[in-house]
């Protein structure tokens, strides 16, 4: 028996002992992620009258488009009022995206909420998230299979979701960066290399004296040099760069070899002139040529990135226009961020949550708010004693505890009443 007693003894000191703060502390981080990713979309309305929305919650819904089909994701209005008790996959949130629900890809769904919809929307960007599908291994999350222990990271040019070991390099711990480039992204972007040597949180290289560094010193890497002339190009004001010097050298033989007018010839070379000097004005303020300037290490991994990186990415006309030919001119607009959609989901819902004890109190006349108070003080209090004791003691609060504490007080309480004496005038 007194074996018995000391394995059970033995048992509850390996037993992970969850206090009361713990659970409520639990439960508000839960609330608050909840909040976080929710509270920036309507759940009420369907956000299709919207457009394209730049950042919303999404669902793909394997009940109505299984595998096979074509992909369709819905909004969160809609994952409630049209698709409650279907099998849903949680997207977590994707850019630019208008609600499919209903549409031609809904065979015999009609939306409840919004049931004049256009077929399709050609704007919306699909990929194996729409099947519950994620990662280069193409594997469901959760994984019943996966044995491993590992966080899944989305990307926020592709905005799929990675495993942390299938990225290529080992992630950083999780509140040392703020979004993550995939490998796939990195080489369609090839030119986030040239800052990522100076951004990333692991920094890709180094330039000490003119040597470059690899600092993981793993991997499939490729030392970028600097472009011939372009840095002592981007010094250059208001003299002709001498590239434009032999450009306009140029035009002027050929101009020499052809009939043609004068005044054609000193409009020609007017034009030349400006180009070039517009060139150069572009370059000198130009933050990539700059980095391109020094060596950097491409490399076959992903990338982590601090927060407000973007910020520092260059916006000259040069740049603007190579981000829209690669798609990617979210990368320069501030309200894209992940991180600024769920502030902005805080923010609404800390609006709009009430406080219970407040909304009781105005609905209360002066005498009824000050016992109100009176018992609201008493019982904390109380409590606070009552709680301090098995703190003291280091003992665990039991669900019987807690039980007695409110018998006990609600006993306290009808002892006060019944001993009051009522006056008469």
């Amino acid at each position: 028996m007194a074996g018995a007693e000391g394995s059970a003894g033995r048992q509850s000191e390996l037993e992970p002992v969850v206090s009361l703060v713990d659970v409520l502390e639990e439960d508000e981080e839960l609330e608050n992620e909840a909040c976080a990713v929710l509270g920036g979309s309507d759940s009420e309305k369907c956000s299709y009258s919207q457009g394209s929305v730049k950042r919303q919650a999404l669902y793909a819904c394997s009940t109505c488009t299984p595998e096979g089909e074509e992909p369709a994701g819905i909004c969160l209005a809609c994952s409630y009022e049209c698709h409650g008790s279907h099998k849903l996959f949680e997207l977590y949130t994707k850019r630019n995206f208008r609600c499919d629900c209903g549409n031609s890809k809904f065979k015999t769904l009609e939306c409840k909420l919004l049931p004049d919809k256009a077929k399709v929307n050609s704007g919306n960007k699909y990929n194996d998230n729409f099947f519950g599908l994620y990662c280069i291994c193409k594997r469901p999350y959760p994984d019943p299979e996966d044995e491993i222990p590992d966080e899944m990271i989305q990307c926020v040019v592709c905005e799929d979701w990675f495993h942390g070991r299938h990225l290529g390099a080992i992630p950083p711990e999780s509140g040392d960066f703020q979004e993550m480039v995939c490998q796939a992204c990195m080489k369609h972007c090839s030119f986030l290399w040239a800052y990522a040597a100076q951004l990333a949180v692991t920094k890709i290289s180094t330039e000490d004296d003119g040597l470059v560094r690899n600092i993981d010193g793993i991997g499939d890497q490729e030392v970028i040099k600097p472009e011939n002339g372009e840095h002592q190009d981007s010094t250059l004001k208001e003299d002709v760069p001498e590239q434009g010097k032999d450009d306009v050298q140029e035009v002027k033989a050929e101009q020499n070899s052809e009939p043609c007018a004068s005044s054609s010839s000193e409009s020609d070379l007017q034009t030349v002139f400006k180009n070039e000097s517009l060139n150069a004005e572009s370059k000198a303020g130009c933050k990539l040529q700059e980095l391109k300037a020094k060596q950097f290490i491409k490399k076959d991994t992903a990338t982590y990135w601090p927060l407000n990186w973007r910020s520092k990415l260059c916006t000259c006309q040069d740049c603007m226009k190579m981000y829209g030919d690669l798609d990617v001119l979210f990368l320069t607009d501030e309200y894209d961020t992940v991180l600024a959609y769920e502030n902005k989901g805080k923010i609404a819902q800390a609006t709009d949550r009430s406080d219970p004890l407040m909304e009781t109190l105005s609905s209360m006349n002066r005498v009824q708010q000050v016992e109100l108070i009176c018992e609201y003080n008493d019982l904390k209090t109380e409590l606070k004693d009552y709680l301090k004791r098995f703190a003291d003691e280091g003992t665990v609060v039991k669900r019987e505890d807690i039980q007695q504490f409110f018998e006990e007080f609600q006993s306290k309480k009808r002892r006060r009443v019944d001993g009051m004496q009522y006056y008469c005038s």
